[in-house]
């Protein structure tokens, strides 16, 4: 039996019955997750905070660590089993305090959802001199997960569900150049690279953390109507992409192919929740299913074998370790 899903050897679909119009609605039916904490980042906001009313709905706790608190309160009100953190993820102290203040609790953590991400903004820098998207998208995730390890462990059976975007073709991870020191800031690019970096998260820390009973995955959403992710994105971003005309109005076909809120979150929860994946980890899902490969040149449904390349995903975890100044070591006790 395949193992691990280096190269794509677990990357077809298994038939759940769900697809691009099934809702957070459809997938959580029947599944009760009374008992259960999750953490669900950006969990405030677009198909994050669907995705917090939804596992809420079923019985979970859920915190949700907000950089707005105020925001964050607002948006949640009136829902049932939620807390409110604060953290930023583009402040990494941030993101230690919030860790420290869970494990001081001694609570499990069964579902952590990286949810929160950045798209198509000018180049910015951390405080570290990072870019924006690659620490947001995906530093902070490495960097979040590895610090509430021992909770997750300790929930003998937990998931690690990151949120990445058929955006990840637009670019491999760039090894010789990731912070574009020495290269012209291209946010597509720039998008692009960090996306492709979920995935190799989401595949090797599937490989090491599986023998402690946590699975990890990472999904295409879909293309989302009345969410905030694009709202720094420039109208001849979406006219390159070919999805608008020239007065930045979306192409017919395009728009015909968006799906609602409760659509685009319906993947992170079967994702979160399926009892199809019990014994499956390392995936990229879409449509509430496990996607196929996209070989093709072209962007298109799936996922690029590059992504899911065993050396890079290695090589990644290593420069993560690296650029965040942490050992995440999985067999610490």
């Amino acid at each position: 039996m395949i193992q691990n899903n280096y190269e794509g050897a677990l990357q077809k679909p298994i038939g759940s019955g769900l697809n691009a119009a099934s809702t957070t609605s459809d997938v959580i039916k029947g599944i009760d997750l009374t008992g259960k904490m999750a953490i669900v980042t950006g969990g405030y906001t677009g198909i994050g905070l669907e995705t917090t009313k939804t596992l809420a709905a079923a019985g979970a706790t859920v915190i949700v660590p907000a950089r707005s608190i105020e925001k964050a309160k607002k948006n949640l009100a009136g829902i049932e089993n939620v807390a409110i953190e604060e953290m930023d993820l583009m402040n990494h102290t941030s993101i230690d305090r919030f860790a420290e203040k869970f494990l001081a609790s001694g609570r499990p953590l069964h579902l952590l959802i990286n949810n929160a991400g950045i798209m198509f903004v000018p180049l910015r820098r951390d405080s570290r001199g990072i870019e924006s998207q690659l620490v947001t998208n995906h530093l902070a995730p490495f960097q979040l997960t590895a610090r509430l390890w021992d909770a997750l462990k300790k929930a003998n059976g937990a998931r690690v569900v990151n949120v990445s975007s058929q955006g990840h073709q637009f670019a491999p991870f760039n090894f010789e150049d990731p912070n574009f020191e020495n290269r012209t800031y291209e946010t597509l690019s720039g998008y692009g690279q960090s996306k492709t970096a979920v995935n190799l998260f989401s595949l090797e820390l599937d490989h090491r953390a599986r023998a402690f009973n946590v699975r990890a995955y990472a999904l295409h959403p879909g293309n989302i109507m009345g969410t905030e992710l694009a709202r720094e994105a420039s109208v001849e971003i979406f006219h390159q992409l070919g999805l608008s005309d020239d007065k930045g109005d979306l192409l017919p076909e395009f728009a015909a192919s968006m799906k609602t809120i409760p659509q685009g979150a319906a993947t992170t929860i079967w994702s979160a929740t399926s009892p199809l994946l019990n014994n499956i980890g390392g995936v990229y899902c879409e449509d509430g299913d496990i996607a196929g490969l996209a070989l093709g040149q072209e962007i298109s449904a799936g996922v690029k074998p590059y992504s899911l390349e065993e050396a890079n995903a290695k090589r990644l975890w290593e420069l993560s370790e690296k650029m965040t100044g942490i050992t995440f070591n999985l067999s610490r006790v």
